[in-house]
C-alpha cells in the first residue's frame, strides 16, 4: 500500500529522508540561504547527485504556507511497509520486539510526535488502521524530526486483524486505557509487545480491548484527567524501555 507525497519541507525532514535513501525527485533551497546545516544538505544532496536548484522565497510560499525553513523536496512516493514484512524485520533483528498499534489517531501531528518518541524508544515499527487512522503526510514527518522516513510503518485494512497476526506471531497485545484497573507498572514489557494506543475523545476499540492481553492505564494525581495521546504514549514507552533496561534487553 502506497500514498503519494508531493511535497516534503524543512532542513532536518529532508535531510533524513536523504539519507534515510528515499526516492527524491529533486530539492528546491531559498536564495541566500547559509549555515551549518545548509552546506551538509548541499554537501549530502551532491553526494548522492540530487538535482538542486536556487529559488525565490515566493516561489516556496506557493508550494506551502507550513515552516519550510527554506528546503522543500518533491519525492515521488512513499511506501508503507506490509504488516508480515514488518513484523519479519521486528522478530529477525530484536528478541522481545517493541510495535505501536494507533486505534483512531488522526491527527497528524500527534501522530508525528508519537512517532519520533517511538524511534527514540526502539519501537520497530507502527501500524495503523486505512480508515480513521492518521498518514504519513509531510506535516508528520516534520513533526516526528524524520523518524517517520527510518521505521517501518504498516497500514491495515482491518487493526483487529492486524492483532490477530501478532498474537500468532508471539506478541502480547496490551492496550493502554484509562479503563484498565491496573497500571503500567504491573505489565512485563519485557516480552515481545504490541502496545494499543486510542483516540483521546473514543480511546481504545471495544473490539481491540477484548484481544488484549493486558489492559494498563498511567497513574493520574491531577484533576484534568488525561494526558495529551503523544505524551501518554512516552510515558507508556518510556516504562517498556526502564523494563528493557533493567533486563539488560
Amino acid at each position: 500500500m502506497e500514498e503519494k507525497i508531493n511535497y516534503l519541507f524543512g532542513m532536518h525532514p529532508v535531510f533524513e529522508a536523504i539519507a534515510a535513501g528515499k526516492n527524491i525527485e529533486k530539492v528546491l533551497l531559498k536564495k541566500g540561504l547559509d549555515g551549518t546545516q545548509f552546506h551538509d544538505l548541499i554537501t549530502l544532496l551532491q553526494q548522492k547527485e540530487i538535482p538542486f536548484q536556487f529559488v525565490p522565497i515566493e516561489r516556496l510560499n506557493k508550494i506551502t504556507r507550513a515552516r519550510h525553513q527554506g528546503v522543500i523536496a518533491q519525492m515521488a512516493t512513499l511506501d508503507y511497509t506490509p504488516l508480515e514484512q514488518a513484523i519479519e524485520n521486528a522478530l529477525s533483528r530484536y528478541a522481545a520486539p517493541l510495535v505501536l498499534m494507533l486505534d483512531g489517531v488522526s491527527d497528524v501531528r500527534n501522530f508525528g510526535a508519537i512517532a519520533r518518541t517511538a524511534e527514540c524508544a526502539g519501537v520497530s515499527s507502527i501500524i495503523l488502521p486505512a480508515k480513521g487512522g492518521a498518514s504519513i503526510t509531510p506535516d508528520a514527518i516534520k513533526t516526528s524530526a524524520g523518524a517517520l522516513l527510518r521505521m517501518n510503518v504498516s497500514k491495515v485494512p482491518n487493526l483487529k486483524t492486524a492483532a490477530y497476526y501478532l498474537l500468532e506471531s508471539g506478541f502480547q497485545i496490551v492496550a493502554a486505557t484509562e479503563k484498565a484497573e491496573g497500571y503500567i507498572y504491573d505489565v512485563d514489557f519485557t516480552k515481545p509487545t504490541a502496545i494499543v494506543m486510542g483516540a483521546e475523545d473514543k480511546g481504545i476499540s471495544d473490539g481491540m480491548r477484548k484481544l488484549a492481553d493486558a489492559e494498563a492505564k498511567i497513574p493520574m494525581a491531577g484533576h484534568i484527567g488525561s494526558l495529551n495521546v503523544s505524551v501518554a504514549t512516552s510515558v507508556v514507552l518510556y516504562e517498556a524501555v526502564r523494563q528493557r533496561t533493567v533486563a539488560n534487553l
